[in-house]
């Protein structure tokens, strides 16, 4: 998976890329042995910018943590000197910026629903004037945060000297007669007292004797202040389960189980329905949409995912409205091979495009798949690889069914260079597959100081070919024929659902419950 078919060509004639050694590099939030965490805690998705300085966290408890590269700065010049740099020890190193509140839990009286402040989707927006922009969304309501570095303005008291005048109907003597009477300026003098609380507004004979004014000075501290922009409410009647940039610039989607909307991000009171899947009779509906994501480059398109396990591409030159896509992909059943889960483990979870726009991956229960987007009526015949990700748990569907965690979401994403694609499984752990031409390319880590406590060595494997016609379209996977290397029984409780891979370097950063772990190799 290359951007261009010159770098492919050379890339199959020096051979597949050497298996990365992945190292622990850093982990914020790590929770002491025994320790109990809280459901608030838990992160709920992580995203890298676009440049790869700055990493968002959001958690359920509403909460958006960001953190910010510090390599680049100790080291000194642009992100872009350093890469030519032959330093193979340096890698991304991250410290905590900022946190903010984004969502409160709400409730809808309508409805009677409760709506939790659970952080959904993070996506960060282009910056300007050195602040940076995201939006964040939980269940219903999506907000358009701006985060910008503000001089610190400090209140300083001026002073009054009794000893000197203050000029201009201020003190001309602080000394005092024998009889405590005061002078003023104006040579007259009071035995009452004044009182600042009096409703009498007017002010004694020459002034107030001790008025300090406060003065404002700027200092050289900043403080970082998050401000919310837009909040885009009031448009989805289902749970959000995406938003997507696009590349213009200028607009994103938002999609739940029915519907895809389009936003402009100066309008927040005003979206346009782009994909409607609700039938005129719910007793109907079949399919619900589970992930949707804009083309990186082409601002015209975008993928939507289903629950029945197809991926469709929409073109939104061709209709106001998108009911029909221009490309769909849908692997056929084997036959004989459907049972009672068939449908349950085909919904996809995730789907992300390649950063060169040709490829799209997509995360079912059991598998990734890397999908070709060039416009090749025989690559429509399914998917250009396939990685089984936990292949060992199918004997135990029925368990996972009852327990519910063949429902779980996880995510999916691709390295920057489009060589590997990374996902996660239970125990804390995650996968590394190469997805380059002849890679047999299969690490699985773990989230902790220590990745390769568990490392399951089993070689992915090539496997048939999906059409007699095209020979180098082969289903790749790896799979574990036990618990793990050591004989521990997988824990379900422990899944890691949530990891993002850094748009230009070799490094990933996982969620482990309230824990973020970052690797590098």
């Amino acid at each position: 998976m290359h951007g261009g078919d010159g770098r492919e060509v050379a890339s199959a004639a020096a051979g597949p890329p050497t298996p990365l050694e992945w190292k622990f590099s850093q982990v914020f939030g790590e929770r002491a042995a025994g320790e109990e965490v809280q459901e608030v805690d838990i992160i709920s998705v992580i995203e890298f910018d676009k440049n790869g300085n700055h990493l968002a966290t959001g958690d359920r408890g509403g909460r958006v943590v960001l953190f910010e590269r510090t390599d680049a700065k100790e080291h000194g010049g642009n992100q872009r000197d350093l890469e030519r740099m032959d330093q193979v020890s340096r890698h991304p190193e991250f410290r905590y910026k900022t946190e903010f509140q984004s969502h409160e839990p709400e409730f809808d009286y309508l409805k009677s629903l409760e709506i939790e402040e659970k952080i959904n989707k993070i996506r960060w927006c282009q910056t300007a004037n050195g602040a940076v922009f995201l939006l964040s969304t939980n269940d219903k309501t999506i907000k358009y945060w701006k985060v910008q570095e503000k001089k610190v303005k400090k209140i300083s008291e001026i002073k009054v000297d009794s000893g000197k005048a203050a000029g201009n109907g201020g003190i001309a003597s602080s000394s005092k007669s024998s009889n405590s009477k005061q002078f003023f300026a104006n040579g007259d003098y009071s035995d009452r007292s004044y009182n600042p609380l009096s409703k009498d507004l007017s002010f004694p004979p020459g002034g107030l004797p001790s008025l300090r004014l406060p003065l404002v000075v700027t200092s050289s501290e900043t403080s970082l202040d998050a401000r919310c922009r837009r909040v885009y409410a009031h448009a989805h009647d289902y749970h959000i389960n995406s938003i997507s940039n696009n590349s213009d610039g200028e607009t994103f989607i938002s999609a739940d189980d029915l519907r895809i909307n389009l936003w402009n991000l100066e309008i927040s009171n005003q979206s346009f329905n782009i994909v409607d899947v609700k039938p005129t009779n719910m007793e109907d509906l079949t399919e619900v949409i589970t992930s949707a994501e804009f083309h990186p480059t082409h601002c015209n398109t975008l993928a939507y995912s289903s629950s029945k396990g197809s991926i469709r591409l929409i073109d939104l030159r061709q209709s106001a409205l998108c009911d029909s896509h221009s490309k769909i992909f849908e692997e056929q059943e084997a036959p004989g091979s459907r049972s009672f889960f068939t449908e349950i483990i085909a919904s996809i979870s995730d789907v992300k495009f390649a950063r060169d726009g040709r490829y799209l991956l997509s995360r079912d229960y059991m598998s990734l798949k890397v999908l070709p987007l060039l416009w090749d009526v025989n690559m429509d015949s399914g998917p250009v690889a396939t990685f089984q990700v936990h292949e060992y748990l199918r004997p135990k569907l029925c368990d996972l069914y009852e327990n519910d965690s063949i429902f779980d979401k996880f995510e999916c994403c691709l390295s920057g260079d489009g060589l590997r694609v990374a996902t996660g499984s239970y125990s804390n752990l995650f996968r590394i597959f190469g997805c380059a031409p002849g890679s047999t390319e299969a690490t699985t880590l773990e989230a902790s100081k220590n990745p390769m406590r568990r490392q399951i060595q089993t070689p992915a494997r090539p496997s048939r070919s999906l059409t007699s016609s095209i020979s180098r379209v082969v289903r790749r996977g790896a799979e574990s024929p036990g618990p793990d290397a050591n004989g521990n029984s997988f824990d379900f409780t422990t899944k890691l659902l949530h990891l993002a891979w850094h748009p230009s370097e070799n490094s990933i950063a996982c969620a482990a419950a309230n824990s973020l772990y970052m690797y590098y190799a």
